[in-house]
């Protein structure tokens, strides 16, 4: 579609316009943002487009769709699929060897599941090697209702974390605030750099492990603008 508006503008209650029409969601709802920074945020996105849309260029937009059409709509649904990641996380699996591979994930990953033992009062059993081992059924439960407590944005902005990482506890740390970005990103990351590290780098990886960034860092530019 090519660019058809001059202004962008935000009304009273949050809704991004174009030439004072609101911005309407592919499901036809008013472009409704819960706060005034995701608001401006958004806006900032449809300012910047050139003389086409170009939808990867404005993720915040995407995952506001996101959260009014596809997951308002089917939250208990929505947030039941995110949470049975708890199930198999990325966190519980390790290494049993080398030495330096195995205490770089202990470091890493063992202060983050220190957190959600704490945070949420649940027990873990990380096991070595990548065989699916359950983990104590009241554990996922109550993971489970962390993320269902979560609201339809978050809930739109954590499913990119969660995919992108392969960890719902990392997700969940970025949500609550309890890890940064860049140290969350580093520990979803522990395997594929010490490959990297011992191998040597795919031009062709690297360049999807930057889309992931991209998007992941989208998602929490999103996460921070609903903290307003």
């Amino acid at each position: 579609m090519k660019r058809f508006w001059k202004d962008v503008t935000v009304g009273d209650d949050r809704v991004v316009a174009l030439d004072g029409k609101p911005v309407r969601t592919p499901g036809r709802v008013p472009l409704a943002l819960p706060t005034e920074a995701l608001a401006a945020a958004v806006a900032d996105e449809w300012r910047g487009v050139g003389d086409t849309i170009d939808p990867r260029a404005m993720p915040l937009t995407g995952l506001a769709n996101a959260a009014i059409d596809r997951v308002g709509p089917h939250h208990d649904a929505f947030a039941a699929g995110l949470a049975r990641y708890g199930e198999g996380d990325l966190l519980y699996y390790r290494a049993d060897s080398p030495d330096p591979l195995v205490e770089r994930q202990a470091a890493a990953w063992d202060p983050v599941l220190d957190w959600a033992r704490a945070r949420y009062d649940v027990h873990f059993e990380p096991v070595a090697g990548v065989l699916h081992h359950p983990q104590p059924a009241a554990t996922v439960a109550r993971l489970g209702e962390a993320v269902a407590a979560l609201d339809a944005f978050r809930l739109a902005a954590l499913s990119p974390l969660v995919t992108i990482t392969g960890s719902l506890v990392l997700a969940l740390a970025l949500v609550e605030g309890a890890i940064d970005g860049d140290a969350a990103w580093d520990a979803a990351h522990v395997d594929e750099d010490w490959q990297a590290e011992q191998w040597g780098r795919d031009p062709l990886a690297e360049d999807a492990q930057a889309t992931r960034r991209r998007d992941f860092d989208a998602a929490l530019r999103f996460l921070g603008a609903l903290a307003d």
